[in-house]
């Protein structure tokens, strides 16, 4: 029985990934570091903090990963707030309503900052749909482990069995079938090179996994 929707939310409910990229650019840009588009798309759907711990190692900077992240935060928040770009993805907010409306929990499930989650839901007013947010940067464990999808469960009070997590990332699928958690991978235009192959199902409309259609499919 599905009684629950995790989703996450850069390039699934929110196309911020264009932002963040360019925010990495400016964090990259200021310490002098220079990361290859296949390094960084390794990086989808992983924690700021964990990514920057990544980049010390990798380029023995002197700087501590704190550092990193909080010029990458600054420049994205500037960018938030300023940058006309930032939308909702094309019918997601159809969907989110077409979940909530059959009584499904719906849960987020995030490996952005709670800032950034929190900046979102305010300015797209989502928060009166969804139960609960998490944020992965506040988890011992980043993507592709399992944690917070399996957290996400608890807290949707569901096991994960009962649960679907809509994902557009590598890590992100990969961390919803650690967890044994039936995965749709959304083929996003902001996720480059991202591999759905362990995905259940892919899609690259959400008018192909509304309720009713996912509900024949479980």
């Amino acid at each position: 029985m599905l009684k629950a929707i995790l989703f996450d939310m850069d390039g699934v409910i929110v196309d911020t990934e264009p932002l963040h990229s360019k925010a990495y650019r400016m964090m990259f840009n200021a310490f002098n570091i220079e990361v290859s588009t296949e390094m960084y798309e390794s990086f989808t759907g992983q924690s700021t903090i964990n990514i920057c711990k990544k980049l010390c190692d990798r380029f023995n900077l002197s700087n501590s990963p704190e550092e990193l992240v909080n010029k990458k935060r600054n420049s994205f928040a500037d960018l938030f707030h300023n940058d006309p770009s930032l939308q909702l993805i094309d019918g997601v907010l159809e969907l989110i309503k077409n979940y909530y409306d059959n009584g499904l929990v719906l849960i987020l499930a995030s490996s952005a900052s709670m800032h950034t989650i929190n900046n979102v839901f305010n300015r797209f007013e989502l928060n009166q749909y969804f139960k609960a947010k998490i944020s992965g940067a506040d988890l011992k464990a980043s993507k592709p482990h399992p944690e917070i999808f399996e957290k996400a469960a608890k807290l949707a009070g569901a096991e994960c069995s009962e649960c679907v997590v809509i994902e557009d990332s590598t890590n992100g699928i990969k961390a919803a079938k650690a967890a044994n958690i039936f995965c749709i991978g959304y083929d996003s235009k902001n996720s480059k090179n991202q591999d759905y192959t362990l995905a259940d199902k892919v899609i690259s409309d959400y008018s192909a996994v509304t309720y009713e259609k996912i509900k024949a499919i479980l």
